[in-house]
């Protein structure tokens, strides 16, 4: 518990050097993406049919904020969503 109070708070501060490079995540992401393929109906797939490349990316980073932003403010654990079989 010790490490995720610290990385809340790191995160808060924005302390860059302690912190994995935010923009490269949502970029490997997309890239990861379009090699291997995703889920057919989730949500990167259907972004990744209509959007260019780097749209996706700043979508993808900004509901990444979003989240994050929401569980440090509501103090939660992040729960996955269900996907229907």
């Amino acid at each position: 518990m010790r490490q995720q109070t610290n990385f809340r708070e790191q995160f808060r501060r924005g302390n860059a050097r302690s912190l994995p490079d935010r923009r490269a995540i949502p970029s490997a992401v997309v890239r990861w993406a379009k090699r291997k393929g995703v889920p057919k109906g989730s949500w990167l797939g259907r972004m990744l049919e209509r959007k260019p490349p780097m749209l996706v990316i700043v979508a993808l980073a900004n509901k990444n904020a979003r989240i994050v932003w929401a569980l440090l403010t509501k103090g939660e654990s992040y729960r996955a969503p269900v996907v229907p079989a």
